[in-house]
Parts: structure tokens; sequence; C-alpha cells
């Protein structure tokens, strides 16, 4: 649990002299600067880039399908002819539904090459693309329509049903465009609600001659993205021209792609953490295929594929893993010895620097690196930390460069990346060139940028990467990015002596999964309060884990009472109380319960929990004396127990 020190002798970021401020630590920055391409400043100039590179090649890839259904080869369409669908969308957009540039758009549906038509045409005429998420509810939808202000919105035929039921709540919205054929009743129902519904195909047939560009400025918005409001309303993230397309090129500089690689895009395109991705394939004018639209079909969609980098999150890496360990295990016997064996040869030619072995790599790893088919030679980790032991594996299993990094949708999703020297560890890796990084005190939490060995804080970042701000939201705006550009992202960081950074707590009680799901302890807690069985309760979830566990201090009396009636002797007795399984199944069926009542998703539900005996109390320093937790406190007080579950729960 919690962060491991990396320890290599060799520096990879390096403190600027003298950037200290009062309750701020020094500015760490990449040993290696970057001069920004400068004719490559907006997202038409990246497209472009890649069309001028890859003309006639392929770009957008889609699974074709039988007469039955059955999903088959890829076709593909190319730079070309991506480019002249893109110039119609955009003449029809101009044409047939009036939008202005700097106008907002809006784009609803899972990956899939129209989502990518609609965002290049919407660059080529500088108007605002608004993502939504294709799992979005009757809340949210009207939320993020209203607070964008948006008159058009290009969605999946599937999800124009539930988009018309919210009609009613989003006056704003005039056009909705349908990437699939619309059926009669879609039609009806949009005439009834009062919405100009067309599809994506009569937008493109527009007979008007095709309008000129009208390109963005790097000052100009390219997007804002709506992040998942855990504790209110979602916000509007602005990111500009210049944010996306320095946060290209920074990543890039890393994860260097080339004209003939092959990105299975399936981490959804309404996250800029795949915009980005998408981006750098792009602009080396590399293809993309998209999946099915079914995660459960992912695994065939790359047998069939066959990528070349593969970006991903850790709960996927952690179920390939957990599968492949799980298999070996089963086989053991002579199977599991052989698997033992190269294993330890790769790893200690991975210590030496090569994750390659001409004969263990065709022996026992070819059938493994044949679940992400076959030739993968990038594989990239992000939106939460990656396990030190997952991530060794799959350097060895698959003979490949993996990368994790750090970023966030204010930062354009970019941050900092690990790069081959770096020593696998508990870390993000070091800074991105012409990014700053710098940690601010956290008195109240006990982090403070004069720690030793570790200097920790609040993760501060700035660089032409950092967003705009909030749409319509200045407080918000304010709260978080200051006049002089450092954006305080309120992550824990903590600088390691080879100067890799590690992410080690939240300052506010929201965090994040390994999954990437963010999770909002104390409004958790606040519904499990509802137990009649919980007086106390200390939520935790450890970012290199797909679960909550939770401590718990039970109510004496409800106890008291629950063993009255089952005529268990001692049940006033709290500490031997606590060590009843039958009590434990009892306060987790109750947890249950008030869970199913609030609706809460399944990862924000606690899988283990721990009973404590005695109360949180100022006395122990567990809480303080306006009765809030002590979290830091919490955590470290119960560290054994917290291990001892996540132990259990694999």
């Amino acid at each position: 649990m919690g962060a491991v020190e990396s320890t290599s002798t060799q520096l990879f970021s390096h403190p600027i002299p003298h950037s200290e401020l009062p309750g701020y630590g020094p500015v760490h920055v990449s040993p290696d600067a970057l001069p920004l391409a400068d004719h490559i400043l907006t997202q038409w100039e990246n497209f472009k880039r890649g069309l001028s590179i890859s003309a006639d090649s392929n770009y957008l890839g889609t699974r074709s399908r039988d007469a039955t259904g059955k999903a088959g080869a890829y076709t593909w369409i190319t730079y070309n002819q991506t480019l002249k669908r893109a110039e119609r969308i955009a003449t029809g957009f101009q044409k047939r539904l009036h939008v202005r540039r700097q106008e907002m758009v809006g784009v609803m549906s899972k990956n899939r090459a129209e989502w990518v038509l609609t965002e290049i045409a919407c660059n080529r005429m500088s108007y605002v693309l608004v993502p939504l998420y294709d799992t979005l509810g009757p809340k949210a939808i009207p939320y993020i329509v209203n607070h964008s202000g948006m008159r058009v919105l290009v969605a999946a035929g599937e999800l124009i049903p539930s988009i018309l039921d919210v009609k009613h709540e989003c006056p704003t919205l005039e056009f909705l465009v349908s990437m699939d054929v619309v059926t009669p009743r879609q039609r009806a129902d949009a005439e009834a609600a009062g919405v100009s519904l067309i599809t994506l195909d009569d937008i493109e047939a527009t007979p008007d001659a095709t309008v000129p560009e009208d390109p963005p400025l790097p000052s100009d918005y390219a997007t804002i993205c709506y992040t998942s409001g855990t504790t209110g309303d979602p916000k509007g993230a602005i990111l500009t021209h210049r944010n996306l397309s320095t946060a290209t090129e920074i990543v890039t500089h890393r994860v260097i792609s080339h004209p003939h690689y092959v990105h299975m895009s399936y981490l959804p395109l309404a996250h800029v953490f795949e915009r980005v991705n998408a981006a750098n394939i792009t602009r080396a004018g590399a293809s993309m295929g998209f999946y099915q639209g079914d995660i459960l079909h992912l695994m065939d969609d790359m047998a069939e594929l066959k990528p070349h980098i593969f970006v991903s999150v850790p709960r996927l890496f952690n179920r390939v893993y957990d599968k492949i360990m799980q298999g070996v295990m089963a086989a053991g016997g002579l199977k599991k010895l052989l698997f033992d064996y190269a294993y330890a040869a790769k790893k200690q030619a991975l210590d030496d620097g090569t994750n390659v072995h001409a004969l263990w790599d065709a022996l026992v790893f070819a059938k493994i690196r044949n679940v992400l088919g076959g030739r993968v030679e990038f594989i990239v980790s992000g939106s939460a930390p990656l396990a030190a032991n997952v991530k060794e594996f799959l350097k060895i299993a698959f003979s490949c460069r993996v990368e994790e990094g750090y970023g966030l949708t204010e930062t354009a999703a970019a941050a900092t990346l690990s790069i081959p020297d770096i020593p696998v560890g508990a870390h993000v890796g070091m800074p991105l060139p012409n990014v700053q990084i710098r940690l601010a005190d956290v008195p109240d939490m006990n982090y403070t940028s004069a720690d030793v060995p570790r200097p920790r804080g609040e993760i501060c970042i700035r660089g032409s990467n950092v967003f705009a701000g909030y749409y319509k939201d200045p407080e918000k705006t304010a709260e978080c990015l200051g006049q002089d550009g450092w954006f305080s992202t309120g992550d824990i960081g903590a600088w390691n002596a080879d100067g890799t950074l590690s992410i080690i707590d939240r300052k506010k009680n929201i965090f994040k999964l390994a999954q990437g799901e963010y999770v909002a302890a104390e409004k958790i807690e606040n519904v499990y309060a509802k137990s009649p069985f919980v007086a106390q309760m200390f939520l935790y979830g450890d970012p290199y884990q797909s679960y909550l566990v939770a401590i718990v201090v039970p109510d004496p009396d409800i106890v008291q009472t629950w063993a009255t009636e089952r005529n268990i002797p001692d049940g006033h007795n709290m500490t031997n109380m606590a060590q009843r399984a039958d009590l434990k199944a009892a306060i987790l069926a109750s947890l249950a319960d008030v869970a199913k009542e609030a609706k809460l998703n399944g990862f924000e539900c606690a899988k283990d929990i721990y009973i404590h005996p005695d109360p949180f109390s100022v006395d122990n320093d567990l809480i303080t004396p306006t009765f809030k937790l002590k979290r830091p406190q919490l955590k470290a007080y119960f560290h054994r127990q917290i291990d001892a579950m996540y132990a259990g729960l694999h």
C-alpha cells in the first residue's frame, strides 16, 4: 500500500535554483527542454500535419459486420477521405445549421469514426467541441447542454431516445444530428419535442459548395470538457488549441509514434486523455481503429487490429495480469516451473537494460503477447497509478516499453511521464518537457515541501498545456488557477531522490481508484452513516486497488440489541464482539442495504470492513475538536488492518 520511493542514482528532474517561495518548494522541470513547433499550434494544424505525411494511408478503422451482425475485418478511410468528409460536415454545419465561429457543438457517442470526423470539422471552422459521455444520465445531459448553451448535438442513434426524453429541459437545443439512420418513431418524437432531427449523412450531403476553412487561433477555445461532478454539478474545463497542441507535442516527445503504427481507440474520447492519444497518432500520420463499443469484445478487437500502441488504465492491465497469472498457477507442474524460470531470466535481463530474450520470448511469452494482438511496441497507462509488479510484468511478458503518466483534464492530460531509463516503482515518472511542477505545503495534513527524506505537498503545475479556466465559473477557477498560471491539482505528491514524482494522497477527500473512478469519501461515509450499526466510519481507497475498504466503529447499543436477540452473551463487550464473523456479516449486509437505497455505484461500495471497538476521539488524535476525521492519522493508525483487508480481497 502507498508509494515506493524510486532509488535510481540518475536525476530525472531538477529544481530551478532559488525558485522556492514561502509555503512552496522549488520548481522542478525536465532535464530536456523542448522547443515547441510554432507551426503546429492548433488541432487543425495537427491534422494537416498527419495529412501531409500519410494522405492516402489508412486513418480511421471500423469493424465490418456481415448479414448476421458478426464483426469481421477492419475497414478504413484514409486521411484524404477524412479531409473530404470533414469539409462536407463543416459545410453542412455552417449552411444548414448556421453554426458560427467559437460556437459550441456537442458530440455524444462511444468512440467511432463519426466522432473524430465531427471533431475535425469543428477544428476546421473554429467551433468548440463539447463532448458528452455516452453513459450520462437524465440529470447530467440537460445540465451540460444548458450550461454550454449548445444548439447542435451530434449523437449516436441509440442515444437519440434518451436525449429526446430530456429535450423539454434543454431550451437552447435546436438540432439533433444522428450518426445513424433515424426511425420514423424518432422523427415523430423529435417533432413533438420541438427539435430538428437530421442525420450526419444529410449534413454531409448538403448541396452547397464547400465553405472555406476558418482556422482557429492558438488562443481560441478548442473544447470544453465537463469533469465528473462528484460533489456537485460538473465543471466545464476550457482547453484552448494551444493547450491541446502543447500537450500533444510534449507527449509525442516521449511516446514516439510512426506512420505505420496502429492505435486501438477504446478509452472514451469524451475524456481528454484519449483525445491527446488520438492527436498524437494523427500528428504522426498513423492509424487508429475503434473497438466495437463493447468492452467484453475488446480482446477480439485487439486480435483483429493488432495495434502497435495500446493505451489503457490500470484496471484493465490488472485484469490481464490476474488472468495470465491465474492460468499459470492453474497449469502448475512443469509449465509453472518453466514460466517462473523464464520470468526470472527476463527480469534479470530487464535489470541489465533490455526486455528482450530470444529464447524465452519465443518459447514462453509469444502466446501472452498475442493477448494484445501480438505486435504491441508501446503500452501507456494513465488515469490512476499502476502497481509496480504489474508494470514489471507487462515489460517482461510483452517485451515492450511501458510508460506511466500523470495528468488531469485541466492540464490537457499531460504533466509527467516515465521513460525506459527510470526504474520500475510506484511513481508517475518525471515532468514532461516545458512543464513546471512544484509542491505546496498542506499543514493540515502534515505535508510540507521541507519534509525529509521526501518533500511532500500539493502538486501545482504550470505550462502552456494548463487550461484557461472553468466555463462560466470564475469562483471555482480562482480556487485552483492563480494569476501566475499555477494550477493547484488537489493531489498530494512526493519528490523521490531521483527526481521522479509519486502520488501519495488527495488534498480533498476525493480520490481515484485503480480503474480511474473518482470516489468522494465523505459523501459515501454519510450514506453509510444511515446504517444503525455505524457510529463512526473511515473509508479508504488505495490508488493501486480497485476497491474501497472501511474501518467501522459500531454503535454499542445496536450491537448489544443485536446480540441479545440472538442469545449471544457479552453483547456489551465491544472488544469481543468486534471479533465475531456473524456481526461483521450483519454490518456488511446493512451497509449493502443503505448503499442500494442511495444508489451508490459498485466502485463506491466498501468491499471489506474492519470492526474497531473503540471510538475515534480527540484524545487518540483521530478526529478534530469539531469531530472531523483526521484522515492521514487514521490511515497511519490502521495501516495494518487496511493492508490485511486488501490482501484478503485478492
